[in-house]
């Protein structure tokens, strides 16, 4: 499915004008396939500025890394955390990592694990930080590729209070993906599928991981599936008997968009949900919406869609807020054809686009992972392509 996809979305782009914004950007790191190369991922930052992450193919063994950048001030060193070879431990991680309040890393790898799926059915990691910068890895669930489902997907866990962890898995389940739990316990982890996806007027086939909202409900998106089978936003309800999914938006893949790709949604607050789409839109290039409750359902707003031009065009990534309520997401394509990093700020009349950075293969070229924001409003990111040895890059824009 992906290099179909990535085969649709490989056209030639217009360059048309756009709204710019000052901001810098420069390469903290070059990949290289001997230390992990093609990242597809986004970052996550620790308490002392340290990035952590996953590249999909390279590294020691061929099959991906994950990754830690350590800060200095000389600059930043990488650290392989784990290679992968394709055995039990996994193979082509391709989601971002994720921190619980201890420390350790959690993340997937697509393939490869225990089970006889193809081309093995994936596995979710751990990583323990020890003594002298070493980290320990293990799988702490393989998947089977039944109801569990196989291959998840390329967004990150997300954890409850608990220390639970929470994604989906791409195929498997009915046919079109599944949401499942591992339930931390002293005796280890336990798997529990809290939803198959059954394709047609359901949704189907998720890439992005997971978002809550304040009742403690999961939000995702899905690729394919919906009325339209331009993908669709579903909801997960937490009731007393379970979890109840509903989709709560189908794409048309006219105006409002169509093809949720890896960045799933985020929510603010209030409770509304945010997202970007890779298709569909005025331009055909992919749009950011907006979907508010009310009483009759939810209903769905275009906050910006995508020319192709120099604001770019088709955003594989997800969207992260500041502080102030503006939003923060990437392009995959557009521009110069290498991608963009676009701010939308929250403003009386609306919101407002700007492209903070447009890329042109030395520094970067696809950046298909959502962009992480510290503490002083800069932003890291990974991308897929491009740097000197076009591998792809870490990079930091300040807006």
């Amino acid at each position: 499915m992906r290099n179909k996809r990535l085969a649709v979305l490989a056209i030639t782009l217009i360059l048309t004008a756009g709204a710019w914004a000052a901001s810098s950007e420069k390469v903290l790191f070059d990949f290289t396939l001997t230390g992990g190369s093609n990242p597809t991922a986004g970052l996550v930052l620790d308490a002392k500025g340290n990035l952590y992450g996953t590249t999909e193919i390279g590294g020691p063994n061929s099959y991906g890394t994950a990754f830690q950048l350590k800060h200095s001030k000389s600059g930043w060193t990488q650290n392989v955390l784990h290679g992968f070879a394709n055995g039990s431990d996994g193979a082509y991680p391709s989601g971002a990592l994720v921190f619980d309040k201890s420390g350790n890393l959690y993340g997937t790898a697509v393939s490869g694990g225990s089970a006889s799926c193809s081309n093995g059915c994936g596995t979710v990691f751990e990583l323990v930080p020890g003594s002298g910068g070493n980290w320990t890895f293990s799988v702490i669930y393989s998947f089977t590729g039944g109801k569990d489902g196989f291959a998840p997907a390329y967004g990150s866990l997300i954890l409850d209070k608990a220390g639970n962890l929470y994604g989906t898995a791409e195929m498997g389940g009915n046919g079109s993906g599944t949401v499942f739990k591992l339930i931390h316990s002293k005796g280890g982890w336990k798997e529990k599928t809290l939803y198959q996806f059954a394709g047609g007027s359901d949704a189907g086939y998720p890439l992005a991981g997971l978002s809550w909202d304040a009742a403690g409900n999961l939000y995702g998106a899905t690729v394919r599936g919906g009325t339209g089978n331009a993908g669709a936003v579903f909801q997960l309800k937490h009731m007393k008997t379970g979890w109840k999914e509903k989709v709560i938006y189908n794409f048309t893949g006219g105006s409002d968009g169509a093809y949720p790709e890896y960045g799933g949604v985020t929510l603010n607050s209030a409770g509304d949900v945010y997202g970007a789409v890779a298709g569909g839109g005025t331009s055909g290039q992919g749009v950011v919406f907006e979907l508010k409750p009310t009483k009759d359902g939810w209903t769905e707003s275009v906050l910006y869609s995508f020319t192709g031009g120099s604001d770019g065009g088709q955003p594989f990534a997800g969207l992260i807020f500041n502080p102030a309520g503006n939003l923060f997401g990437a392009t995959a394509y557009g521009a110069n054809g290498d991608g963009t990093i676009f701010e939308l700020a929250h403003t009386k009349s609306g919101w407002k686009e700007s492209t903070l950075h447009i890329f042109a293969v030395t520094d970067g070229a696809f950046p298909y992972g959502t962009v992480a924001i510290d503490g002083k409003g800069r932003l890291y990111g990974t991308t897929f392509r491009g740097g000197s040895g076009s591998a792809g890059v870490v990079f930091e824009v300040t807006p």
